[in-house]
């Protein structure tokens, strides 16, 4: 009789065959390839939008606006405040990137938590980002009390959002390609192979290219960018 295998071997068997299991199972769905995808593409709106909220004389004008920059966000804050120079509060809120890592709120003097908060609220709730939403406040005399806050902001808000058009971007980085003249046919295969787009092309005895990468093929690009021979690829700012 074959001798029987120790203990310590027959958790080393037992373990394998689950994990085995467990590999045909997450590669037979999918799973394997989905979970270490780049994320690189998000929602934002395609074009400024308004809403409207009134509540006790007061009214609560929303304007959503895509934007990319923390500058763009200034400036058109800055411009709604001489628009509504009459206004009582000026409430805004943005979320930026395709991370949206970058974000805040603004209750411009209403309570604290009962305006900006919300605004980001709603712009969280439709899953969005590179926007900011202002909320012009015109005091119609009544106190709302802050659920009443919160309400005619989360509703304003919600309206204007209702009203944009909302599009999928795609997150991505700039590069430019250098290359001997040599090159430009393997150059040119990656690029056709690929779907990229060419920017300011110069063709001399080094000849260059630009061109934008979304973040789930950087990797594969400068693989095959590696590739080629004399080939030195830039990121660009």
């Amino acid at each position: 009789m074959p001798p029987r295998p120790s203990e310590a071997m027959s958790k080393v068997i037992i373990f394998l065959s689950e994990y085995f299991i467990f590999l045909s199972k997450n590669i037979k769905f999918g799973f394997c390839m989905d979970e270490f995808q780049i994320k690189d593409s998000y929602k934002s709106i395609a074009a400024e939008a308004k809403g409207l909220f009134k509540d006790n004389g007061s009214r609560f004008i929303a304007h959503a606006y895509p934007v990319e920059t923390e500058e763009e966000v200034k400036e058109i804050v800055a411009s709604l405040k001489k628009e509504y120079y009459d206004a009582r509060h000026h409430v805004y809120a943005y979320r930026l990137g395709y991370k949206g890592d970058k974000f805040r709120a603004n209750d411009d003097g209403e309570p604290s938590g009962s305006s900006g908060r919300p605004v980001l609220g709603q712009i969280d709730s439709c899953g969005l980002s590179d926007i900011l939403v202002v909320v012009v406040r015109y005091f119609g005399g009544i106190k709302l009390g802050i659920p009443g806050l919160i309400r005619a902001y989360k509703t304003s808000t919600a309206d204007a959002l209702a009203n944009a058009e909302i599009i999928e971007k795609i997150a991505s980085r700039m590069y430019r390609v250098h290359f001997g003249y040599m090159s430009m046919n393997s150059v040119m295969k990656v690029f056709k192979d690929m779907g990229l787009e060419q920017r300011n092309q110069k063709f001399d005895m080094e000849c260059t290219l630009d061109t934008s990468v979304r973040l789930s093929l950087v990797d594969t690009f400068l693989e095959r960018m590696e590739d080629v021979e004399g080939c030195r690829v830039e990121e660009l700012n």
